[in-house]
């Protein structure tokens, strides 16, 4: 039974998508973080067996997930701790990429091949969108612990823990986390025209050019959505 989980925040104005800010006034960027979490949720649904929101703060509840109150600490330790909460396969997101695909998703929670140990989704900024464990991987909340959040080099070193600990890594494509108005504005360009983000980028006028297609999380062809990692 895989269970998925997503990295949650409550979106109250001046404790999320602070980055937005300016242009946007606080309130805004906190609809921006709601619009983010409401489509993210929508797009996965139907993902996996069991569906968890690990959540910083205070949100109401949401039909067809649970909720579980992150830990104490950084990043790092909230994310450890609610991993060793779960048994089975598990894929753990945030919030911040609206655009991905749930195909893909989907895909990785019913198909765990005897040579993956680890699904792996590397960030735009540096970071990380996606991991993925087996149900055979054990004492996995000290694989994060210890990992430096919020840097440029944070996937490198995820990625890394992963490979010294003796899993066999694979990588899924690269999505940009939407963290300041560049990235809203090409993550805007990207997601479901009738979701929340898409309205309420609408609703602050919109930004810029249109993202190029490299970033877009719905490539074709049955494998493009995978590459072997070394």
């Amino acid at each position: 039974m895989t269970t998925l989980i997503v990295m949650a925040k409550e979106c109250r104005p001046g404790r999320v998508k602070t980055r937005l800010h300016p242009p946007l006034s606080l309130e805004q960027a906190a609809r921006v973080a709601r619009a983010c979490l409401d489509d993210t949720v929508a797009r996965i649904r139907r993902v996996g067996d069991r569906r968890v929101l690990c959540v910083q703060g205070v949100l109401p509840g949401i039909p067809g997930f649970e909720q579980v109150a992150q830990g104490d600490g950084g990043l790092d330790e909230r994310i450890g701790a609610v991993l060793d909460q779960i048994d089975g396969p598990v894929l753990l997101i945030g919030m911040d990429t609206p655009q991905l695909d749930p195909g893909l998703l989907a895909r990785l929670a019913d198909q765990w091949p005897a040579d993956v140990d680890a699904w792996f989704g590397p960030a735009v900024d540096g970071g990380f969108w996606l991991l993925g464990l087996a149900g055979h991987v054990r004492r996995r909340g000290d694989l994060v612990r210890g990992v430096p959040m919020s840097q440029d080099d944070t996937g490198a070193m995820m990625r890394a823990r992963l490979v010294d600990a003796g899993l066999r890594v694979h990588d899924v494509i690269a999505l940009e986390d939407v963290d300041d108005i560049s990235s809203l504005t090409r993550v805007g360009r990207l997601v479901d025209q009738g979701g929340r983000v898409a309205a309420v980028v609408a609703e602050l006028g919109g930004f810029g050019a249109k993202a190029p297609d490299a970033r877009r999380s719905d490539a074709g062809g049955s494998d493009a959505w995978m590459r072997r990692a070394s």
